[in-house]
């Protein structure tokens, strides 16, 4: 490709992070950015030397002479300004969650297929030096058969959920915005989708606040090959903020902790390999510069639509399963 793609970002929250991997990459700039926040953009724009500032995301998104956008605006704004943005033939790197629901989801992915562009969402810890390592293992069957895995999110910022935008959302899920990370690594290491979930949670951390949501969501997950799943989502809990991961396969263990991990490979201590392999060691634009190859030659990005779409299509079904107290059949998204 013998022009740069131009790039244009719409929300300036986190979307800071992506200016900085759209510039990261030889082939790319940025050519204008999108925030309702006239401060904020003024001095972002000085920061990275931006002139074209807008506060309409239309504006970005039916610039002609833009290729690539990043959306990271509010959740509850994801799925319209996506879909504005496919239609507008752009590839679209979309902040997690894709979108807040199933219904949004299923427009989305109509209006992939009928434009034929590229999607792609930030669901960074798959660039986390240590998952890539134990993902590697893995593969190399050094785990044997995975027979249960576990994967929290403990979020440990509770003034951000009370205090922030999220709180004053119509409608805002803890799993589609945090747990999706850890509901995607689970997905990655076994290498199988989610057949039925069941989930409760409750909101004991923010019941005297104006948080209108569950904070804590517990689901137990079954897939499809036999393997069990756990995963909580906890925004509140007084603790640094975390990944924990546990798999448990046939022939060894995985322990995450926050310094080093703990590889068993045997009952006994004496077999135990510490991995201080960098964690979470990524930035938030990590993502980015693989998406712009894909882009340019034509190759499928690290995180393609498919699994994205699976999911999103796991985290719906463990909020439907939360809202009706029973064990809930997975509903993929195709």
């Amino acid at each position: 490709m013998s022009k740069k793609l131009k790039a244009g970002i719409v929300g300036l929250g986190v979307g800071q992070r992506h200016i900085q991997g759209y510039l990261s990459h030889p082939q790319c700039e940025v050519k204008s950015i999108c925030d309702l926040d006239e401060n904020k953009l003024k001095k972002i724009g000085e920061e990275f030397s931006i002139s074209a500032q807008t506060k309409s995301f239309e504006d970005i998104t039916d610039d002609p002479d833009i290729d690539i956008i990043s959306i990271c605006s509010y959740d509850n704004f994801h799925a319209q300004q996506v879909i504005r943005a496919l239609e507008k033939g752009k590839d679209v790197m979309v902040e997690k969650p894709l979108c807040a629901s199933r219904d949004e989801a299923q427009a989305i992915l109509k209006t992939l297929k009928a434009t034929g562009r590229r999607l792609t969402s930030n669901l960074i810890l798959r660039k986390s030096p240590r998952f890539i390592n134990l993902k590697n293992q893995i593969a190399q069957g050094r785990f044997g058969d995975i027979f249960y895995i576990e994967g929290d999110y403990l979020y440990g910022r509770g003034h951000k959920i009370t205090d922030g935008w999220r709180g004053k959302l119509d409608f805002y899920c803890g799993v589609y915005g945090g747990g999706v990370h850890v509901i995607d690594l689970m997905s990655w290491f076994v290498g199988s989708e989610v057949d039925e979930v069941v989930s409760y949670g409750n909101n004991i951390c923010t019941k005297d606040t104006e948080f209108k949501f569950e904070d804590c969501v517990v689901a137990i997950l079954k897939f499809k090959n036999g393997c069990i799943g756990k995963t909580v989502t906890s925004l509140c809990c007084v603790q640094p903020h975390f990944h924990s991961l546990k798999v448990y396969g046939t022939e060894s263990t995985f322990v995450n902790n926050y310094k080093e991990a703990d590889w068993y490979k045997s009952p006994d201590h004496a077999d135990t390999v510490h991995i201080d392999d960098e964690y979470p060691g990524v930035n938030k634009y990590d993502l980015i510069p693989d998406f712009i190859d894909s882009i340019i030659e034509g190759k499928p990005s690290a995180i393609n639509e498919e699994e994205i779409f699976n999911t999103m299509s796991v985290c719906f079904s463990i909020y439907d399963s939360l809202k009706s107290g029973k064990p809930t059949k997975v509903t993929y998204i195709k």
